[in-house]
């Protein structure tokens, strides 16, 4: 098959099966500043938009990539090489792959070279949303207190007089002083990233760097500027060069840079803005009142369960999620996990169907396609599971509930810390408390509570004997029987394969 440069002369020439914009590009006008074009924003919100602007919609929304950081470098040169095609790979669990070019990003800017052409970006009245996707780190929260890190050496960079602005919330906040002092209504501030809360996370860093540098316009920004919260949900891996190569033979599109993901995609969107937004709803995201509800039901039953899967599956042999959920034991674990222990603490979810939504996580799980490693859903546990996974517990230990399969889930990661598998092989532990952890794991043989004493991570659960009985059960059976017995007998499976 011929391979075809991705750029906008090239995309009418490209194969059949792969879809490409329908619309103008050059009559699309830029409605969207983001920061932080990673694979995950473009199999995301630039998708969704993407999909509005097929339909005839939303061409005055269209987006202006931001780069701040120096490795953004890279997403700017493929980006721009490529008049901000891409090509988005959907990986179907049957092995059929789905190719679409999107079109949705415009214009490219890198903060590095340009700061003065990002913060004008930004205060044109044409720019109505700011939006992020930076990961939990480019929030500046400093790990011991919990508030925005003010010490840190880029933010004191940013607040030095006459500074030119270095970081998002240097130039977010220039950007908004400038609209107000021209008379022009501020943009809402999108974050997009995958953390609970993420608007009000945005809202109190980004104000609390504003009120650093200038109280009035912090004061402004508290009295008119939207942050809404928003849940995002798509499993999207790192590119890889294989991916690369397999678009190129499968699709023959040479592109520097494509985007891989799974079929399944979910946007929950807080009905709050500045000045204006895409009609969203048309394309497929959900606009509500209040997000919680939705975050709760995906931190509860994907994000836990993903916990669930990991710990169990690495000691039971497995590498990959998908080799984890295809073993009966480890899938029925997960569901009883769910509908036992999760759903009875979750709130009414609109418009979700709960028993479709958790049988599709296993589905998700199990795709072959998306090779999700259990070496990454075991890493930083002792950030996930008091987020995840406690809440659940002492919910339902409040309520008299049970919590035999999360006190389990616990005990698995108990074990995993020790740092050395069934076969006597070395566990790589990737924990910011590594080495905190795996001294407690390894004590336990002796002293079982050891792990769950830590009260920075468990608070008084140690003390409480409906938590502690299941836990000591299931990790003195990880000990003497192993992983794969003990995920059978938490399941009725027996201990036979």
């Amino acid at each position: 098959m011929a391979v075809t440069a991705l750029t906008q002369k090239t995309v009418g020439t490209l194969p059949e099966d792969v879809a490409t914009p329908s619309y103008d590009r050059s009559k699309l006008t830029v409605g969207i500043v983001h920061f932080g074009v990673g694979g995950f924003h473009r199999a995301h919100e630039a998708m969704y938009l993407d999909r509005l602007m097929d339909e005839g919609k939303a061409h005055d929304w269209a987006i202006c990539g931001a780069g701040v950081l120096p490795g953004d470098a890279r997403m700017r040169d493929a980006l721009i090489a490529q008049n901000g095609l891409y090509t988005l790979v959907v990986k179907h669990p049957d092995g059929t792959r789905e190719a679409r070019v999107i079109g949705s990003i415009t214009e490219y800017l890198f903060a590095p070279d340009a700061p003065e052409a990002v913060i004008e970006k930004m205060a044109d009245p044409a720019i109505r949303i700011v939006s992020l996707t930076v990961t939990e780190g480019g929030y500046n929260i400093h790990p011991v207190t919990g508030e925005f890190d003010a010490e840190a050496p880029a933010i004191r960079a940013d607040l030095e007089p006459g500074a030119t602005p270095a970081t998002a919330f240097g130039l977010v906040t220039e950007a908004l002083r400038r609209r107000r002092d021209r008379g022009v209504t501020p943009f809402t501030v999108m974050s997009c990233d995958n953390i609970q809360g993420n608007g009000d996370v945005a809202h109190r860093t980004f104000t609390a760097f504003a009120r650093l540098a200038d109280p009035d316009l912090a004061a402004w920004i508290e009295d008119t500027v939207a942050f809404p919260n928003s849940m995002v949900d798509r499993i999207t891996p790192v590119t890889t060069d294989q991916d690369r190569q397999a678009v190129a033979q499968q699709f023959g599109v040479d592109d520097a840079w494509p985007v891989v993901c799974e079929p399944f995609t979910q946007w929950v969107l807080e009905e709050h803005f500045s000045s204006g937004r895409p009609p969203f709803e048309e394309a497929g995201v959900q606009i509500v009142a209040d997000v919680e509800p939705y975050e709760l039901m995906k931190l509860r039953l994907l994000n836990a369960s993903h916990q669930a899967l990991c710990y169990f599956g690495y000691l039971s042999g497995y590498r990959y999620a998908h080799e984890a959920t295809t073993d009966a034991a480890i899938a029925t674990f997960l569901l009883d996990y769910m509908n036992l222990e999760a759903t009875p603490t979750l709130r009414p979810v609109p418009g979700i169907d709960l028993d479709v939504y958790k049988r599709t996580l296993i589905e998700r799980f199990s795709n072959p396609e998306v090779r999700d490693t259990l070496a990454r859903l075991c890493a930083e546990s002792s950030d996930r599971i008091p987020k995840w996974l406690l809440p659940v517990v002492r919910e339902q230990l409040a309520r008299g509930g049970e919590v035999t399969r999360a006190a389990s889930v616990v005990a698995s990661w108990a074990r995993y810390a020790e740092g050395v598998d069934e076969s006597g092989e070395p566990i790589e532990v990737v924990d910011r408390l590594k080495d905190r952890l795996t001294a407690a794991a390894r004590k336990q043989r002796e002293h079982p509570t050891a792990f769950i004493e830590d009260r920075e991570l468990f608070g008084d659960l140690a003390d409480d004997k409906r938590f502690v009985e299941p836990y000591l059960h299931a990790l003195e059976s990880l000990h003497t029987e192993g992983a794969r017995a003990t995920v059978r007998e938490l399941t009725g499976h027996g201990t036979h394969a």
